[in-house]
């Protein structure tokens, strides 16, 4: 069950990528997108490491950064979003294995399709038409 999960929300971000001209600016960010350190920065929590799973973290904090920017989420929920992700997170690395694996997984993709979700409802760019 986990897998079709995961699998679909694979073939969701595949389509979903096909469909428009989305993309994620690198880690070190650009002349238009903050850094993932300067996103972390932006909540008083302090930054999180989060290794080889930091290209996809940065795409959901990204995209809900995007979303924040243009009044489709507040700092608090912005904010909140991040924190969870950390917990999240530090939980799965406080306990590795297949199955914690398997969790990290598919809530990332889960929080990475919220966060594109908030950015679609206010980036007309994210919109057919």
């Amino acid at each position: 069950m986990r897998k079709r999960v995961v699998y679909g929300a694979l073939a969701l971000f595949g389509a979903l990528g096909l469909t428009g001209c989305v993309s994620t600016p690198s880690l070190e960010g650009s002349s238009r997108a903050p850094s993932f350190d300067a996103l972390q920065g932006l909540c008083e929590a302090a930054p999180t490491d989060y290794g080889a799973d930091a290209q996809s973290v940065y795409s959901a904090f990204y995209d809900a950064y995007v979303a924040q920017r243009r009044g489709g989420l507040s700092k608090e929920r912005f904010c909140a979003f991040q924190t969870g992700i950390a917990e999240r997170h530090r939980a799965y690395v406080a306990s590795p294995g297949p199955e914690a694996q398997s969790a990290w997984a598919t809530f990332i993709l889960g929080e990475r399709a919220r966060a594109l979700s908030w950015r679609a409802a206010v980036d007309p760019t994210l919109r057919a038409g």
